[in-house]
């Protein structure tokens, strides 16, 4: 599939593109009457995309035993578009069928090519919590597939130039602690978008392979100090153009809120990033 990097991707086509998706958030229920949208629409500049922590969620408690722990989230991650390139056998190519899927480090495609992503090296650090009411653990065995865009801004197994290549794509399974952890490169910004991170949670690396079960499509945000850094070294130039065409607070996913999505950011474009989130569903 071909795709033209001067404009929006599919799912950068604004609100009324993505409304289905946008209403799912739970800031939206029950705003689905005439007056009610024009509110959350009004709302959407002002909801705290500027205010609360947008650096990254809550903290979990972790006195006591994995399994039983109690921990302290701002509440459950959003339901997002999964846009149009998820491989995830919703929109044409499926990568979760594919033998060697379930992998830590997603830098380089398998299986019929080992192309390697190039790009500032990353670790994406996740803690997935089962929030069931007041009671919050942490999600054992719960799965994570993840994938993104390459330095250049493409999406692998869709856009023409890597159409055969299927890196930045894997699944990892959560520990005992609900944290698992992916090897992968900083993604490029393009335009349309503030720089981002899709996944979707399925309660198994089984559900996930063939994805049933699904929990939750969202994306991670990426702070903008951060990017900043990451985009002015080697071979993200055309990244520093898109960034500065995207305002976090009018991003189309994000402007409504992303506190429950910010990740937090560790580390240089030297030794590597890593980037945390506290994900709970």
């Amino acid at each position: 599939m071909t795709h033209d990097h001067d404009g929006p991707h599919e799912h950068d086509l604004g609100l009324s593109h993505d409304l289905p998706a946008l209403l799912n958030r739970r800031r939206a229920l029950g705003l689905l009457t005439g007056a009610g949208l024009a509110a959350a629409l009004a709302a959407c500049s002002g909801s705290d995309s500027s205010g609360g922590t947008p650096a990254t969620s809550s903290t979990p408690s972790t006195s006591g035993s994995p399994s039983t722990t109690n921990a302290t989230v701002d509440g459950e991650v959003p339901e997002e578009t999964g846009g149009p390139f998820p491989a995830d056998g919703s929109n044409g190519a499926n990568v979760l069928t594919e033998s060697g899927v379930v992998r830590s480090d997603i830098r380089s495609s398998f299986g019929g090519t080992s192309t390697t992503a190039e790009g500032v090296r990353t670790t994406i650090d996740l803690t997935i919590f089962d929030m069931n009411g007041s009671e919050v653990t942490p999600y054992e065995g719960a799965a994570v597939y993840i994938w993104h865009c390459d330095r250049e801004g493409r999406y692998s197994m869709y856009e023409s130039e890597i159409a055969d290549e299927n890196y930045l794509r894997g699944v990892q399974a959560a520990d005992a602690d609900g944290r698992l952890t992916f090897t992968t490169i900083f993604p490029g910004a393009y335009q349309g978008r503030w720089p981002h991170i899709h996944f979707e949670v399925y309660r198994t690396a089984a559900d996930a392979q063939k994805a049933t079960g699904k929990l939750r499509t969202s994306q991670i945000a990426l702070p903008e100090d951060t990017c900043k850094r990451v985009y002015a070294t080697s071979g993200y130039e055309q990244s520093v153009q898109n960034f500065a065409r995207t305002p976090l607070d009018s991003d189309m996913v994000f402007s409504d809120g992303y506190s429950l999505q910010m990740a937090n950011a560790t580390g240089t474009p030297d030794d590597g990033m890593t980037l945390k989130l506290n994900v709970a569903v």
